[in-house]
Order: structure tokens, then C-alpha cells, then sequence
């Protein structure tokens, strides 16, 4: 698993791994300080109180605790987190139920990709109960597997092109009159010449003897790579950003909550965030380890989906640091191999 900002922390010994363990999984239950009695009573660890206190002094020199006040139990600081994860929280199945809901919604789904993706951004928060995004597959990773011609109206027809990554690009060009019996042509000319070709590097069509069935071919063409200008880049999904609202307990303050929602409505920045983590498969980012302000007290999981072998887009997860690392691993991990399946 993919991890950033990993800063070197001696051994713990099993001992004080429980009890740093026993405190996340205390807190991320009950959002409440920590103590040494709550530890003993609710946790087999086989120690006294006051070892307990000792060990959770000792976590605390480390960097891997807090606590709010004096007299409070401790929470857990970006760092223990961090141990946490890196020691503790390896992905593991689903709960059943969980597991059925994922297949069952890809069984099922036949949305183009537009609607499959906003609703995999849906599931996965559902599945999480945090805010989710689903980037869709890179435009460069694409290869045409069909182009057609579809007349519309008399002056009018659709150029559909078929991506290896399931999308379907649509753009209407303009015809002349009695250029509709030379569609036919056109559509053979262009499947042939662009079937298989990068969708990022369409070549130019070449003559096939017919000027006026080159002209249309053309056109449809130049149509297609209008498609990846800017305004047409690849989207981002973001499901579930009620979730956000209802977690701002967790955030230091409203406004925190605020800016992070604010942030997620600016998708170009979002969108070069998580692509900076393509190639670094499953990757948890904990609070300090964002370069974004707004996402200094944010937990992101995410994960790549592969179409046809190949990293084409991101699923992930987005909440507070107090966050549970295992089930949201397990989530991403789940929603983005049934996604690269289905698109594949």
C-alpha cells in the first residue's frame, strides 16, 4: 500500500502496539478522550492501570498521541494514525452484506459512463459512510473500438465513438444537402482508419478516393478531437458530500467542514490532486500529509481501477482523520476492482 510522508518511528513492542491499537479503535468508536481505566476495562490487555498510563506517557513522547486537557484521556495525532495504518489496518473483505450490495449494484449497472460513474460515487459512500469521488478513466489511456455516422436531421448527423474504456463520445457536425447517402461511406472510412487508435492522437483521415465522403470524414473527425479540449476533460464524481456536513463535530471547527466542501466544488484542483496518485495503487494521505490546507484534518483512502490491465481512473474516500481505516480500505478496495471489472 502506497503511503506518503512516512517519517521513521523506532519499534514498538506488542505490548505498546495494543495499547496505541486498543486507543484508535477506542476513540474512532466513540469520538471521546481516551483514559487508562476505559482501556483496562474494555480491552483484554493483561496489564495493569497504571502500566496503561505509563504506556500511553510513552506513546505520547513518541508523537503518536494527545490529549485535549490535562485531566482528559488521550486521542490519537496524525502520526499514531499513520501507525495505525501502516501496522494494522491492511484491507480485508467486506462484510458480507456490504460485499452483496457492490456486486449486485455492478450486476445490474448498463448506465452509460457519465451516470455509472456519479452513481459509483453513490455506492461507494453508502458502503463507507464517508464522502467518495470517482475520477473517470484519463482520456490518453482510451483506444477507439468503434466510430459510426448516424444521420439526424436533414442538415445534421452524430458522430458516436466507442472507447476502450466504456465511454461514448457524441458530437453533431453539420451536412450538406445530399451528403446523407455519402454517410454510409464516411462511417466505413472513418471505423476503419480510427478503430484501434489512441483517443488522445487520432490521426488525420486519409483519402479513400471520394472527395465529398473524405470531406464528411473529416469533419467528423476534427469533431472528435474537439471532444478533448479542456472544457471536455475527464470528470470528477463526488457522492455523499452530506456525510461531510454531518461529520463537522469532527473538524477543529465549522469553517474547516466549510473550505472542504468549498474545495470540492473546484474540480480541476481535486482532479490533479488524486491524479498525482495514480501509479502509487491503494494510498492513505492523513491530515498533515495533504499539501492542501483544506485538507489538513482529512483522511483520503483512494485507489486506482484498471480497464483492460491499465490504471485509467481513481476511486476514493474522503473524511475526518478520525476515520475507520480498515472499512474504508476495504470499500475502496472493493467498489474500485468491481468498477475496473465492469469497464473492462
Amino acid at each position: 500500500m502506497a503511503r506518503r510522508n512516512r517519517r521513521p518511528l523506532g519499534p514498538l513492542d506488542l505490548r505498546t502496539q495494543a495499547i496505541l491499537r486498543a486507543v484508535i479503535e477506542e476513540y474512532v468508536t466513540t469520538a471521546t478522550p481516551v483514559g487508562s481505566q476505559a482501556l483496562v476495562d474494555r480491552y483484554s490487555l493483561g496489564v495493569s492501570s497504571a502500566t496503561v498510563r505509563s504506556i500511553l506517557a510513552e506513546l505520547e513522547a513518541n508523537g503518536l498521541l494527545t490529549h485535549p486537557h490535562t485531566s482528559a484521556g488521550r486521542i490519537p495525532t496524525d502520526r499514531g494514525y499513520r501507525y495505525f495504518v501502516d501496522h494494522f489496518a491492511d484491507e480485508g473483505p467486506l462484510p458480507a452484506p456490504q460485499r452483496r450490495v457492490v456486486a449486485d449494484f455492478f450486476a445490474s449497472a448498463h448506465h452509460a459512463l457519465e451516470e455509472l460513474l456519479h452513481e459509483t460515487s453513490q455506492l461507494l459512500s453508502r458502503v463507507s459512510h464517508h464522502a467518495a469521488m470517482v475520477v473517470g478513466p484519463q482520456a490518453g489511456t482510451a483506444l477507439v473500438r468503434t466510430v459510426q455516422l448516424v444521420p439526424l436531421q436533414s442538415n445534421l448527423a452524430l458522430v458516436i465513438a466507442v472507447l476502450s474504456n466504456g465511454a461514448v463520445e457524441r458530437e453533431a457536425i453539420e451536412v450538406g444537402a445530399g451528403d446523407e447517402l455519402r454517410l454510409a461511406a464516411a462511417s466505413a472510412v472513418l471505423d476503419a482508419q480510427l478503430r484501434g487508435c489512441s483517443w488522445s492522437a487520432l490521426p488525420d483521415v486519409k483519402p479513400s478516393g471520394d472527395p465529398d465522403v473524405d470531406r464528411i470524414a473529416t469533419a467528423a473527425r476534427d469533431a472528435l478531437v474537439h471532444r478533448l479540449t479542456p472544457e471536455h476533460a475527464e470528470p470528477l464524481y463526488v457522492g455523499g458530500v452530506s456525510r461531510l456536513a454531518a461529520e463537522q463535530e469532527a473538524f477543529s471547527t465549522t469553517q474547516s467542514a466549510a473550505r472542504l466542501l468549498e474545495m470540492l466544488e473546484h474540480q480541476v484542483v481535486v482532479v490533479s490532486l488524486v491524479r498525482e496518485l495514480l501509479d502509487q495503487g491503494l494510498t492513505v494521505t492523513i491530515g498533515t500529509e495533504n499539501q492542501l490546507d483544506e485538507l489538513r484534518e482529512c483522511a483520503i483512502v483512494l485507489s486506482p481501477y484498471e480497464v483492460d490491465g491499465r490504471a485509467a481512473g481513481i476511486v476514493g474516500v474522503l473524511g475526518p482523520t478520525r476515520m475507520d481505516y480498515r472499512h474504508a480500505l476495504a470499500a475502496v478496495s472493493a467498489v474500485s476492482h468491481q468498477l475496473g471489472r465492469h469497464l473492462s
